[in-house]
């Protein structure tokens, strides 16, 4: 069965990208031909959002590698909620764009093992990767890994994220001199080592924050084989020059998110709330241009056409 690194390289290779666009429908951030103020039913939300997510895959698909649900952001509206996430993610592969569910689950044994069934066995819900909060112990990724090796599907485990506060428990100090995110790291390295595909790469995929480049040259030299997804680029505050560390000798090895800075440039460019106005076509402009300015300079990184 194929390993679903290679499929997650070939996609970056043919589209030639390694961006991510994540689908956090935040509502506040609607134009008004999409949610106005006489429209605020659970119903007419859920509605908007899936409408807004069809606009912004239409828009990215060519230039993307996948694209992010982030969980919190449906299942806030409950059941209709889900109902939007699972037509965004028929959409999308309806354009032929992986899913990568953020869903940040993490749990045990027989929980962790439904959690896994739910994101990763082709079901309403499943998209083709799912992120994993590993920091209740290997009982709690292991299931994911089996049931994501199974259905030819991949994850990727939280090890240093984007948030400020991270430090406060990743980069604790173990007994044995070592920080809690260099000792997952380990861990996780022995599980790629036996998880590789024909591209060196294992469908067990680590998260690390693109605010972090210094941590990620660290962690890149204990983890050749695996991929990187990297949240922070724009909204957050990384900039396109820090992630070639991200990337291997061959511009593989990462992909890398971006959220807010896509999806709502139309509405952060602009001091005042004329963007409520914005037609579906300047939406559309706005969503496309960002997403291929993005890729650009991600590609410069990756191709060390930077100066780094």
């Amino acid at each position: 069965m194929k390993n679903f690194a290679d499929t997650l390289i070939e996609h970056s290779i043919n589209k030639n990208t390694a961006l991510v666009v994540g689908l956090d429908p935040e509502v506040s951030y609607f134009p008004d031909f999409l949610l106005n103020a006489d429209k605020q039913s659970t119903e007419e939300i859920c509605e908007a959002i899936f409408e807004f997510n069809k606009l912004v895959i239409d828009e990215v698909h060519e230039h993307v590698v996948a694209v992010k649900p982030q969980l919190a952001y449906y299942e806030v509206y409950g059941s209709l909620g889900i109902k939007a996430l699972e037509e965004t993610i028929k959409y999308a592969r309806s354009k032929n764009v992986i899913v990568i569910n953020d869903a940040k689950r993490g749990d045990i044994g027989p929980t962790s093992k439904a959690y896994a069934k739910a994101f990763l066995t082709g079901g309403a819900l499943s998209g083709d990767m799912v992120t994993v909060n590993p920091f209740l112990g290997s009982d709690g990724y292991n299931p994911f890994i089996e049931i994501a090796q199974e259905n030819c599907k991949g994850l990727f485990l939280l090890l240093k994220t984007s948030n400020p506060s991270s430090y406060e428990i990743q980069d604790l100090t173990l007994q044995n001199g070592e920080t809690l995110y260099m000792q997952i790291a380990k861990d996780i390295n022995i599980l790629t080592e036996t998880t590789k595909g024909e591209n060196n790469y294992s469908f067990i995929g680590t998260v690390i924050g693109a605010t972090y480049p210094s941590d990620a040259k660290r962690i890149r030299e204990l983890l050749p084989h695996s991929i990187f997804l990297v949240p922070g680029l724009g909204a957050q505050g990384a900039k396109a020059e820090d992630l070639a560390v991200f990337f291997d000798e061959n511009g593989l090895g990462a992909v890398i998110s971006s959220s807010r800075g896509i999806t709502y440039n139309y509405c952060f460019r602009k001091k005042d709330e004329t963007w409520r106005n914005i037609s579906r076509e300047q939406m559309a402009r706005s969503i496309s241009s960002s997403a291929i300015e993005a890729k650009n300079q991600i590609n410069q990184v990756r191709f060390n056409k930077y100066s780094v």
